[in-house]
This record gives structure tokens, C-alpha cells and sequence, in this order.
């Protein structure tokens, strides 16, 4: 790995997990790490524990729908909620540049407390660091969640139990996060209607693991959009997947964004999205479900299938095919 560090390691896409698969993976391996899951979930004393760790670098630090404070929450909760998990407990380390304003930092630690309140969660230890002025951009967060994980949710995050025929269901539309990131670093529109899905969906979760017997899989829909998480799924499970276009649900505002500036919706990241795939005949009443929450667009948007093991192909509105592929690295860095 004669290479140097680009900007592109931290898109979520390839480069991303080359850099996982060929450094940190091979030198820090062990049976939680193989799993490769957005949690590691572990057995301690007869119990079954999730952990996750995450930092957030987000800029700007206050954009539409969320702040880097409320992002740092979200982003962890999810990341245990999608492997089955509880979430129960945050910690948070600080990267403060001097200069930051406090008032500045007072919002974004506030913002924190009203998510996690929101989302059930206690931020229960900290750190504090500050670097010269020039050796960051304001604030940088770190964050590890800690949650519990019922026997019946262990194969969630490992995908082992997906057969043909199943489901694969969305809780709502695609790339609203990471538009709204690039508009408000850009400015590209100045009355834009973009804006961040950033929340938690711990609540999400719980309601379809308690009312739907069928779950085999989830993940939340962030670096690398929605095609990373399902190229991501084929090549694990070496099943085929098959979605339509039409069936995605995208915000007009975010379609005119791609449409204007170049972007693929489905290689845009959001932070208040998951993919679940469950067995048709419970597809409706998870849809249900998801529907029962605001602001929820939730789809049906594609299926396993045995043909084309490993690719992700999808309809296109106009009835053609095309083959989704994870992308290389993401056009903007910096967007949780």
C-alpha cells in the first residue's frame, strides 16, 4: 500500500472500503470485525451487546434539517439500531479548534442533548480537546454507542437468512441529506426547498422488529447512497437484487438538484434512511408501519432474486436495465 491518504477514502464508497478491507481489517482481525456489520455485536455474560464508533466532520456545522451535534447523535443510534440493537448509551469526544465561538459550541451541545432525549439515549462520558487555530475546521466529534441486542435480532446485520422473493423496503426518499450538505457549502440555490432527513430511527426499528416476524437484514442508507448498500449487500450474500426506478422515492427538489448539477440520487448519502428486507407476505404491513411516522415516503422497491448472483440491476423508468455499481469515491467529502 505504496499510497498516500486522498480525500476520497472517507466517500463510503470503493476507495473507502478498500482502504477497510486491506488495512484495518487485515491488521486489526477477529470474528466482530469479519462480521462487518455497522455495529459489532458481541456476547458478555449470557448478554448480547452492540457497539459502534463514529466521528463526525461534517461542514458546514449547521445546515437545513440538522447541526454536526444532532448529526453525531443520529449517526450512532442508527448505526445501532440497524443490527437489531437497542441503543442505550453515547459517548462523545470533542476536536475543538481555538477560536470556536462558545456560543457556537453551546448550540451544537445542546443540539445533542434534545436528540438524545428524542432518541432514547444517555451520553453518559466525554473528552475534550483543543488544537491550534489552522489544525481544524471549528469542531470535530467523536462518538461510541453502546446498546443491547435480543437473541431473535442476531442475524440482522449478516444478511445469512435472505432468500429469493424477498422484499426490500425503504422508510423514505433518497439523497435528501447529502444535496442538502453540497447546497449549503456551495450555495448553488439560495431559496432551495433541500433539506437534511437527519434523525433517528431507533423508533423505526423497534416497531417493525416487534409487529413483523420476517426481518433478515437492515442498514442505514448513508456514504455511498443507496447503490453502495445494495452493492454492498450483493457481493456479501451473493444474491442477486432487482429494483425499479420508478419505485424509489427522491424529493423533486433533490431530482432537480441531481438533474442540474450532475449527481446520481442513488449515490447520495442520508442519515435518516434504512434499507430492511423481509418476506413478501409481511411487505404491507411493514409499510404500515413505516407510514405511522412523519414525514415517511416508505416504497417497496425492489427483491431478491437467484438470477445475476452478486450485481444489482435495475429498471430504469423508460423500461430498460442498468447495472448499479458502488461508487469510487464520493464527489464531496465532508458530508457527516
Amino acid at each position: 500500500m505504496n499510497y498516500r491518504i486522498e480525500i476520497g477514502h472517507g466517500s463510503g464508497g470503493q476507495m473507502t472500503r478498500r482502504l477497510i478491507r486491506d488495512l484495518f481489517m487485515k491488521n486489526f482481525r477477529n470474528k466482530w470485525l469479519d462480521a462487518d456489520g455497522d455495529s459489532a455485536v458481541m456476547q458478555t455474560y449470557g448478554n448480547n451487546i452492540a457497539m459502534t464508533t463514529d466521528s463526525h466532520v461534517v461542514s458546514p456545522i449547521f445546515f437545513p434539517g440538522g447541526d454536526l451535534g444532532k448529526l453525531a447523535v443520529c449517526g450512532t443510534v442508527n448505526d445501532l439500531a440497524v443490527v437489531g440493537a437497542k441503543p442505550e448509551w453515547i459517548t462523545a469526544g470533542f476536536i475543538l479548534e481555538e477560536g470556536l465561538s462558545i456560543n457556537t459550541l453551546e448550540r451544537i451541545v445542546i443540539s445533542m442533548a434534545d436528540e438524545a432525549r428524542k432518541a432514547g439515549v444517555h451520553i453518559v462520558a466525554g473528552d475534550t480537546k483543543v488544537v491550534k487555530k489552522g489544525q481544524a475546521d471549528q469542531i470535530y466529534i467523536n462518538t461510541a454507542g453502546v446498546g443491547t441486542v435480543d437473541d431473535k435480532c442476531l442475524h440482522i446485520s449478516s444478511g445469512k437468512k435472505i432468500k429469493n422473493d424477498d422484499v426490500i423496503l425503504i422508510n423514505g426518499t433518497i439523497g435528501d441529506h447529502e444535496a442538502a450538505i453540497i447546497n449549503a457549502r456551495e450555495q448553488f440555490f439560495e431559496s432551495s426547498r433541500l433539506r437534511s432527513d437527519c434523525a433517528s430511527v431507533n423508533q423505526q426499528v423497534h416497531e417493525l422488529l416487534n409487529q413483523c416476524n420476517s426481518i433478515k437484514f437492515m442498514r442505514d442508507v448513508t456514504r455511498g447512497g443507496l447503490a453502495g448498500i445494495l452493492t454492498e449487500l450483493a457481493n456479501m450474500t451473493e444474491n442477486g437484487i432487482e429494483i425499479k426506478e420508478a419505485d424509489i422515492p427522491c424529493n423533486d427538489a433533490v431530482m432537480a438538484f441531481c438533474e442540474t448539477l450532475g449527481f446520481d440520487p442513488l449515490q447520495l448519502a442520508n442519515e435518516g434512511r434504512f434499507v430492511t428486507i423481509l418476506s413478501k407476505d409481511e411487505a404491507q404491513n411493514a409499510m404500515e408501519i413505516l407510514n405511522n411516522f412523519n414525514d415517511n415516503k416508505p416504497a417497496c422497491i425492489g427483491l431478491i432474486t437467484s438470477a445475476h448472483p452478486g450485481q444489482v440491476v435495475m429498471e430504469t423508468a423508460i423500461g430498460g436495465k442498468r447495472l448499479i455499481e458502488t461508487p469510487w469515491a464520493a464527489k464531496t467529502p465532508r458530508i457527516c
